[in-house]
């Protein structure tokens, strides 16, 4: 009987526990891929079910889509494009940043190895295939600006995302624009093909680019579990990036159509130089500079199609206040 009495009592406990669980549902800003492994592994890894939080992660289906989901309260996080959800905060929708974890930008122009197309000068009468209106075409104008190249330089054709992979895998572009972690890795799966990138970080665009947001009335209102979710997730980071492989390995397990393990591993590699500047190498992750947002948001105004009030105060956009110290 006592036996019966303690294995009843831990059961309770455990399902007191269980129900003390808060449901959080973080929607990504596309189909998965290796930069959202902290996400995958910090679940497997228990860490946030130590913070007292039942994680479930949703694809998304891009950094838009995922912004008016989080404004409209269907999901409780996202992980965004950060000048994207500016531009709809801009435009009245609720949402913050609650943590902003690519603190460079990704952009790049990137084409075949093979292709021996390692620096700007090396773009001069080539084909570059981009998407109008996304990001990076955004950017794209300044990336010149800053390298010397001007438009007669090269050609371009346009597409779609997929369109634009299309281009450079089928030899009809010779370069494209993405992220140096996604679409590197999406021509990578394939052809087998390892891919050069030109990154617009290393030409003075300093641009923050991948984050945390949240809805405003929902973090007021949920102070202490933003504060457990963005500890759960920075101590998330701070565990895959010393396990990649693992860290991949988490996405596969909870996805096995998530991709292959190489690739997945590859894209997260390189993801990790990103989420530091020279300013904030030694810190946690997530811990953004006011004059890395500031540039931003100039930036965005000038090339980006933000809208000019939006200088008027970039601490609008973001808070650091849920980080751990």
């Amino acid at each position: 009987m006592r036996k019966l009495l303690l294995a009843a009592a831990a059961t309770l406990a455990f399902t007191e526990q269980a129900a003390a669980a808060d449901k959080v549902v973080l929607m990504l800003n596309w189909y998965v891929y290796g930069e959202h492994a902290p996400f995958y592994y910090g679940k497997a890894k228990g860490i946030y079910a130590a913070e007292g939080i039942d994680l479930e992660i949703q694809e998304g289906r891009g950094s838009a889509a995922t912004t008016q989901a989080v404004a409209a309260k269907t999901a409780n996080f996202g992980y965004v494009d950060v000048p994207t959800m500016m531009r709809a905060a801009i435009k009245g929708a609720p949402v913050v940043s609650t943590g902003v974890l690519l603190q460079t930008s990704p952009m790049s122009a990137m084409g075949f190895v093979e292709k021996n197309i390692k620096k700007p000068e090396d773009i001069k009468g080539k084909t570059v295939a981009i998407t109008p209106a996304d990001s990076m075409t955004q950017i794209w104008p300044l990336f010149l600006k800053k390298t010397g190249l001007k438009e007669s330089d090269f050609q371009t054709v346009a597409g779609d995302a997929q369109t634009k992979l299309n281009a450079v895998i089928n030899g009809q572009a010779d370069l494209l624009l993405g992220y140096v972690m996604d679409q590197s890795m999406k021509i990578k799966d394939a052809t087998g093909k390892d891919v050069n990138a030109i990154k617009f970080a290393d030409y003075g665009i300093n641009m923050v680019c991948s984050g945390v947001i949240a809805n405003a009335d929902y973090v007021k209102a949920n102070a202490d579990l933003v504060k457990r979710f963005m500890a759960a997730t920075t101590k998330a980071v701070e565990a895959a990036e010393k396990e990649p492989k693992a860290a991949a390995q988490a996405i596969l397990d909870a996805n096995p159509k998530g991709g292959k393990i190489e690739t997945l591993t590859k894209g997260f590699e390189l993801t990790i130089p990103l989420y530091r500047t020279a300013e904030t190498k030694g810190k946690r992750p997530f811990q953004v500079t006011d004059a890395n947002m500031s540039d931003t948001v100039a930036t965005l105004v000038e090339y980006g199609g933000l809208d000019a009030k939006a200088k008027e105060n970039p601490k609008a956009f973001y808070t650091n206040d849920y980080l751990p110290k």
